[in-house]
């Protein structure tokens, strides 16, 4: 698992599983039959059988402690009393190294046992579509009319004077491939945008924060990116950091550890936060110009809900960010993604995507995910109901609201003019301080 494998104890420290422990060793048949939708591979006989030997070693270990104690209360009585207690003291010994051998012998399954634990990804919901790959994602609404996008549309990147509003090259030569600078117009826009989705967010009722770029590996092993996306984060061994690939992981590490009142729920967080992933593997034309980037801004919408309200609550959150698009007059539609094609925590997933009218294709802005208590699990999130019942844990959500670079993409191709300049969306006028944006033909 990289530099931060699952025996290090930070990962451990505030783990208390994934899926219900209980409702696993009852249902182990119906959890495999389940995850057989998903792509992920997990052994859950495997599992179960170490489970079943772990808690006969921890039973046995427990019962030898307990008798340990036992002898060394009855051995200080006895030398209390005057009486020879050298016998009791050699027994005393022999099971003092019986109990600590039981004990390592617990110990010794533990770090399997988690690691086989970890490697069980979240159930997808009943209602989510059945399939293998994205081409089994299904449609489930439409939004813009895809005639009305700009005559003069072509892809971005072809747009004259593109590269001197996003500087691929000098980004290159800065960094690498993939981390452009965005000048002049491009980047008023990209501000616009951020500004213009935390407004929104704000209205909706989400509480912005200003979170932190670093994550350590108990925060991405919470929310799942560990053990399952190691590829895809950048690491900094010397410190055990990653830089977030996504607001997600430190928002939703906000509260863990930790109990939230009844009264308090749904809790909505919203956060703009640069995002950097490696995205090892991707080539091609599909990822030319702003498709695909190493480094991107993002604004991302975080819930923590209660769990009878969970699948309303996705759909509000889909709500939030189809009304930004709507607002921006982007033509999109939205997808059910299908079990195969779903994330390792995910339970239900909708993805967002614009029309590209340059490229002629559709462009990915958004998921929006319910995680029901997978993630909350993991990160010890729970709630204290309001009857004084045993404490629950919550149900996490969340989606973007919205990746920047592909809806710039959008506006850009969407709304480009004749002249070579692009018409700005009447929402983002007061942002960005004025009605068109310009890139000049030479830097």
């Amino acid at each position: 698992m990289g530099h931060f494998p699952l025996t290090s104890p930070q990962c451990h420290r505030s783990m208390i599983g994934m899926l219900d422990l209980k409702y696993l060793r009852e249902h182990g048949e119906e959890v495999k039959l389940a995850l057989k939708r998903k792509k992920f591979s997990c052994d859950i006989d495997a599992f179960l059988a170490l489970d079943a030997l772990r808690r006969e070693r921890i039973s046995r270990a427990e019962l030898a402690r307990a008798e340990l104690k036992r002898a060394s209360d009855q051995l200080a009585k006895y030398a209390a009393s005057g009486r020879d207690v050298a016998d009791l003291r050699a027994a005393l010994r022999e099971q003092s190294t019986r109990a600590k051998e039981l004990s390592d012998a617990v110990q010794a399954l533990d770090v399997e046992w988690q690691r086989l634990y970890l490697s069980i990804p979240n159930v997808p919901h009943e209602s989510v579509p059945t399939g293998k790959t994205e081409r089994d994602n299904v449609v489930i609404f439409s939004w813009g009319d895809l005639d009305v996008v700009s005559p003069y549309a072509i892809p971005h990147y072809d747009i004259p004077g593109f590269a001197n509003g996003l500087d691929f090259a000098r980004g290159a030569k800065v960094t690498g491939a993939g981390f452009p600078f965005y000048i002049g117009d491009m980047a008023r826009l990209v501000r616009a945008l951020i500004q213009f989705f935390l407004s929104e967010a704000a209205n909706n009722g989400y509480v912005e924060f200003l979170p932190p770029l670093l994550v350590n590996a108990v925060s991405a092993m919470a929310t799942g990116q560990l053990p399952d996306k190691e590829g895809m984060m950048y690491e900094m061994p010397v410190d055990e950091f990653y830089a977030v690939p996504t607001a997600e992981i430190p928002v939703t590490n906000f509260f863990r550890d930790e109990i939230l009142n009844e009264a308090a729920l749904p809790v909505r967080r919203c956060a703009h936060t640069p995002c950097f992933r490696r995205e090892a593997g991707s080539w091609g034309k599909d990822v030319r110009g702003l498709n695909r980037l190493h480094q991107f801004d993002k604004v991302e919408l975080v819930k923590w809900v209660h769990p009878s309200r969970s699948l309303e609550e996705l759909e509000l959150l889909r709500k939030d960010a189809e009304g930004l698009l709507q607002k921006l007059k982007i033509p999109y539609h939205v997808l059910a993604i299908c079990s195969g094609d779903m994330g390792f925590p995910h339970s239900k997933q909708y993805d967002l995507e614009v029309w590209s009218g340059g490229q002629k294709r559709w462009l990915e802005v958004s998921s929006c995910s319910n995680f029901t208590d997978f993630q909350a699990r993991r990160a010890n999130i729970r709630f204290r109901p309001a009857d004084g019942s045993n404490l629950q844990f919550v149900h996490t959500l969340n989606g973007s609201g919205l990746a920047i670079p592909r809806v710039l993409a959008a506006i850009l191709e969407n709304n480009l003019q004749e002249d070579g300049s692009v018409y700005v969306p009447t929402v983002l006028h007061g942002f960005f301080g004025g009605k068109v944006a310009k890139f000049p033909a030479t830097a």
